[in-house]
Formats: C-alpha cells, structure tokens, sequence
C-alpha cells in the first residue's frame, strides 16, 4: 500500500533512512491497535509523525471518541491537546481492528496480555487481535508488537499464526517485537524518548524496518538486539529485577524490630556505596507490569526460578505484614484490631495514578475487615470505591470519623492535607511508605522499615 516509488514497510528493497523517509512522509500508513492508556499516547506519538495513522479497538466508544477527538485517557499530560489537534488534522482516526488492517503496512499491537487462574500467560486477546491483522495483512508489511509477551512468543505463536491465516510465509512480511518503556503519567514523554527504544526482529530485515520507524519516533534512537525473543526477555528482565530488589527491601523491613533499627535509614546509607542499590520497602508491589513479568518469564521453562516466585511471595505478603503490625500495635496499647475503626489511605497502586492493577490497598483493606475492623478508605483520585469492601470518605473528614487507626498505603500529594492535629485523640498510624512527620503529634506511629516511632 506504499505510495508509487516508496519503500514496503519491510523488506531488503531499502535502507534504513530511505524507509525511516517513507514513514515521516506519510507514505507507510500505520494501524496502532489497542487504543488503552498506553495504546492512545503511541497512536498520538506515530501520529504526530508520520501524519497516517489509524487506531483500532473493539470498543466502539472508544473509537467514536478518538474520531471526535476526545481523549479517554486520563492523568496524560498533554495527550488531551494532541488528540484533538491531530483528529482535527486527521492525522488520526480510529475505527475497528478488521479495517484498520486493510489500511495499514504498519501494524503495531499493544493489547492488554494477562494470566489466568493458575498465573499462567494469557494470550488470548493477542491471538485475536493478529488473526485481525491477518485479514488485512500483505507481502511487505511489518508488524509490530509492544504489548508484554513470554520470550518466543514472536517466533512460536504471532509468527506462525500469521502465517496459518494468510498463507504468507515469514520472510514475505516483517515481525518485530519493541517492548513499549512507558510509565502511567508520563506516557508522551517516555515514548518520545525518555529511553532509547528496543527493538528486534524475528529476522535482520525486520529489526532494520522496525528501527527504521522507530527512530523517527524516539530522540534518544534505537537500541536493536539480536532477536525477538531478546527484546520480549528485555522487557521482562527490567521487570523482574525491581520485583526481586524490592523484595529484598522487603524482607530487610521485617528485621526492623527484631534488630532494633531503622532499617530504612540503613538501607540508604548502604545504597552510598556505588555497587549497591536496594529499592524502598513497603506495604505491597501493584500495577500492570511487575507483579505479573515474573510468570510471563518462568512459565513453562524447563528450569525453575525460585528466586521469582520467592519475590513474588515476599511481596505478595506484604499486605498481611501491614495489617498483623497494626494488630500487634493495638495489643501493645491493651486493645484489639476487633471493632476497631480503621483508615486506608490511597487506594491505587501507585502515587498521582488513577489505576487499580494488583492494588496492595486491596488485600488491607480484606484483612483488616476479616480482623473485625470497620473499615473507612480514602483517595482522591477515585470516584468509585465498589471494589472495596469499605466506607468511603473525604480526607477532610478524617479527623471526624472517631478513627482508633489509619494505614498510608499510597502517599498521594493531596494526603499532605491531612490535619494530623485534629483528631480528639491519639490514633495508630501504620506509615507504609515512610512518607509521614508525625513525630510532634498524639499518634502512635509504625513505619514500615523503620519501626515505632518513640
């Protein structure tokens, strides 16, 4: 579908600049499928430069707002702006997944991949998507994948995939894998170049086409790896490394009473010396990326990884670790967890973002109802608290909810509000993230890491 005179999207029929040309230019039409809270801002970025883009998804409300040009996504700086401007020049538009492939030589994926029941991958909407991308798919296309996937997935499952609904064979199109590096809150600027992009290809001509588009996209270039099963392993490793670290950060928390320490306090000294660099602890590991990376690695490989589903499990804990400290700091004052009124604040799983993903809020605010307790829960970026099996409450209505504790989970900035001063009396508080100067005030205040505060 190149225009007269240019490049396929893949192939040996150019070189890097002449096909990275093609692409600026318009003349390599691409189809972003996944329109999500990273799907939308990598339409936008692609948009923004090549001027042909279409984005695809199977909710229709979702492409009718695009095409209105209305962002869905929230909390992206300047992804609002840069929709509308770009459907109003029509750079980009959306439609469904099966149209958007009869258009495009680009097909780039970025669709939700999960586990299932038994933390195994689940691939199944990838696999849906492909076979949509296969009704449109043509000799000299490149397809791209960015959504997180096990190691040889390109190879053994997208690759041949393909190849069964169309009846090309790998060589006649190009696949790439070109792990997305974004973090929620800052989407544009990392995908502009925040980090250098990996890319690598199922073959040499499909890394040279991938880096060939990718390059226009990112400031800070390409790195290309050998293949694709390194660049999905990529992804996963830098995953798998924070889960472990903060593990460790973790487990080193628990030996804050028994050494009599402030563990946290040791930690930051030790992270002086250049070779050591040990994450914060804390009341648990949420979101879309690390609690999962680890199984997407280990499952189904011939060795074992212990020391991954040891992280897992020390993580995993965490939430237990924060409510049995609160109990021990009632039965230290003579009292029970049983009837007690409790606070959770933040409940999403990471400061300033407005996501749920493997919340640790979650599992504290189970056990602390399974204790007994009446469980308030606040956060300022959520208008629906139905998940939770608490009351919802207005930070500044804390000091009047006669609390007996209150657990940070997510010290989100509007938290600095609190007015610790107010309540009638001395609380329990469990500082999660070592966020809190309480030390002029009544509460009786545990942190994690750190210990009582005396």
């Amino acid at each position: 579908m190149s225009s007269s005179g240019s490049p396929a999207a893949y192939g040996d029929d150019a070189s890097v600049e002449r096909r990275r040309t093609a692409f600026e230019n318009g003349d390599l039409p691409v189809a972003v499928y996944g329109l999500g809270k990273m799907g939308l801002p990598l339409a936008a970025v692609y948009a923004e430069t090549s001027g042909a883009v279409v984005g695809a998804d199977v909710d229709d409300a979702v492409v009718d707002s695009v095409n209105r040009g209305e962002c869905h996504v929230t909390g992206e700086p300047g992804l609002d702006d840069l929709v509308a401007d770009l459907a109003a020049d029509g750079a980009l538009r959306a439609t469904t997944n099966q149209e958007a492939a009869a258009m495009a030589d680009v097909h780039v994926l970025i669709v939700p991949t999960k586990l299932d029941a038994g933390n195994a991958p689940d691939l199944s909407i990838l696999e849906s998507v492909v076979e949509d991308v296969a009704t449109g798919l043509a000799a000299g296309d490149l397809v791209v994948v960015e959504c997180t996937v096990p190691p040889k997935t390109c190879r053994e499952v997208v690759g041949p995939l393909l190849e069964r609904e169309t009846g090309l064979s790998m060589g006649e199109f190009g696949l790439a894998f070109c792990p997305e590096r974004t973090s929620s809150g800052r989407a544009l600027e990392d995908i502009r170049g925040a980090y250098p992009k990996v890319v690598g290809g199922v073959d040499d001509a499909s890394t040279r086409a991938a880096t060939a588009i990718y390059e226009a996209i990112n400031a800070k270039g390409v790195l290309a790896v050998s293949d694709a099963a390194t660049a999905e392993a990529v992804k996963l490793f830098e995953g798998v490394y924070r889960d472990v670290n903060i593990a460790l950060a973790n487990e080193l928390a628990r030996f804050t009473d028994d050494l009599g320490i402030d563990v946290a306090e040791a930690i930051a000294t030790a992270n002086t010396q250049p070779f050591c660099e040990i994450h914060d602890p804390g009341p648990g590991v949420g979101g879309h990326c690390i609690p999962y990376y680890p199984y997407f690695l280990a499952h189904g490989r011939t060795e074992d990884a212990p020391l991954l589903r040891t992280a897992r499990a020390v993580n995993d804990s965490m939430p237990g670790f924060v409510v049995g400290k609160l109990e021990e700091e009632f039965e230290a004052e003579g009292r029970s967890l049983d009837g007690a009124r409790v606070a959770v604040l933040g409940l999403t799983y990471r400061p300033g973002v407005n996501e749920l993903a493997k919340t640790p809020a979650e599992p504290i605010v189970d056990g602390l109802g399974e204790a007994g307790a009446e469980v308030f829960c606040v956060d300022p970026l959520l208008d629906d608290f139905s998940r939770f099996d608490a009351t919802p409450t207005g930070i500044e209505d804390l000091p009047h909810c006669d609390l007996d504790a209150a657990v940070m989970v997510t010290p989100h900035e509007a938290f600095d509000a609190v007015d610790w001063h107010g309540f009638e009396s001395g609380i329990v508080v469990i500082d999660g993230r070592g966020t809190l100067d309480l030390s002029r005030t009544p509460h009786r205040v545990y942190t994690i890491g750190s210990g009582l505060d005396v």
